[in-house]
């Protein structure tokens, strides 16, 4: 499967550029033209890298930075930046970016440096799961809302940690079932919508909407943005 990259860019020439070279590489390109789109994107969608551009209308890239950090930690994020503007790549930098590039740059340069940050980030070891102000460690095996404890049986654990690793993502009653359970989809079971419902309850904190899609006759979405 294609690995899926997210160009958040507002020049139509350079969108074009990476939209067209790096489909040749091989990737699955999927792009937004201001940072308001960008920050949806990102983290609603699955995407293994995002190629930001820091200079955006709505939202800054540096807005688009801090909301990807916040949310999806480990996802690989480049810069682009003017030829000159040291501030950016600095800023960029400290606000967790992996890399930078500076306009105009080499395709081939750029495909080399996106094949060394996803080789990273598959090898590195995942410990954390972040999604809206949710957030499971896989270790201990904890989660909090909003930094409130949220006490869930192993079953609940395991189904909200594969919405949020899918975050975005329309899951099927059979997939999940799957995924979770670990058995073949039975028409006749009402088991993940009773274990939706549990989580339901227990996320509902301060009255918090929880980002738990019901998307009728197919199955659930865990919805980041909300």
């Amino acid at each position: 499967m294609a690995r899926r990259i997210l160009v958040v860019e507002d020049e139509p020439g350079i969108v074009d550029f990476l939209e067209r070279g790096l489909r040749t590489h091989g990737y699955d390109v999927i792009t937004a033209t201001d940072g308001e789109a960008g920050i949806e994107r990102a983290l609603e969608e699955p995407v293994d890298l995002v190629i930001l551009d820091m200079m955006l209308p709505r939202r800054s890239g540096l807005e688009v930075l801090a909301a990807v950090r916040s949310a999806k930690p480990a996802l690989p994020v480049i810069v682009l930046t003017a030829r000159g503007d040291v501030e950016d790549r600095i800023a960029g930098l400290d606000a967790g970016a992996m890399d930078y590039l500076t306009k105009p740059f080499s395709l081939s340069e750029l495909a080399a440096r996106i094949r060394a940050h996803l080789r990273v980030a598959a090898q590195a070891p995942v410990t954390a799961l972040r999604g809206a102000d949710i957030e499971l460690n896989l270790l201990t095996r904890e989660v909090e809302r909003a930094g409130q404890p949220i006490r869930l049986s192993s079953t609940e654990f395991e189904l909200l940690s594969y919405l949020v690793q899918n975050s975005g993502r329309v899951l099927s009653r059979e997939q999940i079932l799957r995924a979770v359970w670990g058995y073949e989809y039975d028409p006749g079971t009402n088991v993940i919508d009773v274990y939706i419902g549990y989580l339901r309850r227990k996320l509902r904190v301060d009255g918090k909407k929880v980002p738990i899609v019901t998307v009728r006759s197919v199955g659930y979405r865990f919805d980041a943005s909300d």
